[in-house]
Parts: structure tokens; sequence; C-alpha cells
């Protein structure tokens, strides 16, 4: 397998100034309807819900995706609230799930396993550690810095990320979580810090001034494609690196992969839901054919 995705199917309550809408959720949702539209070639998911959600799954499958479903006593429930900056968002945790283990994990292997971490529990110290003895760990560091008070979603540092960040290989951070992990908000300086502290390549997202990856020692600035129309942000995390590691899990380098995945939010930023474009669509953006 060269591209394993691992993170909860969420329920998701979605509030814009322009809709309200309910829908599944989730880095593990979002990443895998990305790559339906690209390819699902060498591909898996693997994700944890409730019972109650499990036709979640079978939609999955019946849309050609390899999906292994985790039972869960209940399934993570947001609520995703959005201004006209659709940067900005606040968010509630009506619901959580139970988090990943060692066991539930023990036949993943996988050249990049991705984890769509949600909240602070997803993957624990040691769930990161045995998994990156199966292939390079990439995490969405997202989760490890929600803490849930009540039903509101505070932002905290990461407790282990010094003891965890040698054995992550792909990190990847928006500019408020960047913040959060570093202490500043100079993204050449976060990124130097967070490989100092053991990553091996780190990715950065800044919205609508592109991204910055940064690995062995050099920096490779990623432009946004303008978008033609913002009508939802959510997901849009979860389709950078879905685009991301599909390419790199495939041979590119940083700047191929981090265009391509680009061109893929420029994309999903145009319509509701999950990314719903085509692979011409996105070569089209990056002038680049596989």
């Amino acid at each position: 397998m060269k591209l394993t995705c691992i993170g909860h199917i969420t329920l998701d309550k979605v509030i814009t100034p322009r809709f309200t809408a309910y829908m599944p959720g989730g880095t593990a949702y979002y990443f895998a309807k990305a790559l339906k539209n690209i390819d699902l070639e060498s591909f898996r998911l693997v994700t944890s819900l409730a019972a109650s959600e499990m036709h979640e799954v079978e939609r999955l499958r019946s849309e050609g995706i390899d999906v292994t479903a985790i039972l869960s006593r209940e399934s993570v429930y947001f609520e995703n609230k959005y201004g006209v900056d659709m940067n900005e968002r606040t968010q509630r945790v009506l619901a959580k799930a139970d988090p990943f283990t060692i066991d539930n994990l023990s036949e993943v292997e996988s050249n990049i396993i991705h984890l769509g971490t949600l909240l602070a529990d997803d993957f624990s110290l040691d769930v990161i550690k045995y998994l990156s003895e199966k292939g390079t760990v990439s995490v969405d560091v997202q989760g490890y810095l929600r803490k849930v008070e009540g039903e509101k979603v505070v932002a905290v540092d990461y407790e282990d990320k010094l003891a965890a960040l040698p054995y992550i290989g792909i990190l990847k951070a928006n500019e408020m979580e960047m913040e959060t992990l570093t202490g500043t908000s100079d993204p050449h300086e976060a990124a130097r810090m967070l490989a100092d502290w053991g990553v091996k390549e780190v990715v950065l997202t800044l919205g609508d001034k592109g991204s910055l990856i940064y690995t062995d020692g050099v920096f490779h600035e990623i432009p946004a494609f303008p978008a033609k129309d913002l009508v939802d942000a959510t997901g849009c995390g979860d389709t950078y690196m879905a685009g991301y590691l599909y390419r790199r899990s495939r041979g590119a380098d940083c700047d191929e992969a981090g265009a391509f995945a680009a061109a893929m939010c420029s994309i999903k930023l145009g319509s509701k839901g999950p990314f719903s474009g085509t692979l011409a669509e996105v070569q089209s953006l990056t002038g680049v054919s596989l």
C-alpha cells in the first residue's frame, strides 16, 4: 500500500453566511473523497465511527474506496461556524469517538500513513511510535491543538510534541496551528523550529498566501491558485494533504506535489462539501500533465 489515511468520520454541522448544512466530515472523509476523484489505486482508508453511521462506510465502499471500519461507541460530532472570512472558524464538539489503539491498527502498513487528528486523544504517542515502524507517518496536527471544554473547542499546545515530532516524517499545520506550536507567526522560523524538533518534512498551509514546505534545509514556496468562488472551506486542509501526499507517495518532489495540492484546494473552495473536481481540472490549473 502506498498511502493510508487513518481518522474518524464525523457528523458535521457547517454554518456559513451562505448556508447551513449537515454532512459527514473529518479528515478521513474529505481525504478519501478527494482521492476518489483523482486516483484510488493503492490507497486505503482506516476509520472509526458508531454503528448508526456505518452507512457512510458503505457509501464510500460503493464508490470504490478501500475502507477498514472500526466500531466506536459514538461518532465525533462537530459544529463548524465560518464568518465572511473563510480562514476563520469556531467549533463545538457535541460528541467524541473512541481513540485509535495499537491493537486496532496492527494490520496497517503503508509507504505513507497519514493521521487525520481531530481531537488530542485520537492517537497516543505510543501509537505514533508504533506506526512509524510501519511507514512514514504524516500528521495533521490540528487535533493535538484542540482541547474540549464542555462543548467549546479551545486552542492548546501539543503536550507531547517534543517526544512525538522525531517520529513524524511529515507534519501539516495552518497559520494558527503553527503559531500555537512554535510561538512565532513567521512561517520560515516556525518551519525551522519544527525541523529542529525532529520533523523531516514541514508543510504549512497559509490560506490565500499559499503554502510553505521545508525539508532538508530547503524552503519551497507554493503559491495559491485563486478560487473562482469562496463557497465552503471545510475540509480544505484535508484536500490539500490528500493531493500532496498522493503525489509524494508516487515520487513527485515537494514543488510539484505542493502545486498539485494547491490546485485541488482552489477547486474545492468553489463548492459545498468534499472536493468534486477532476484530474483534468487540476492539471489545467497547474499546467502539468501526469
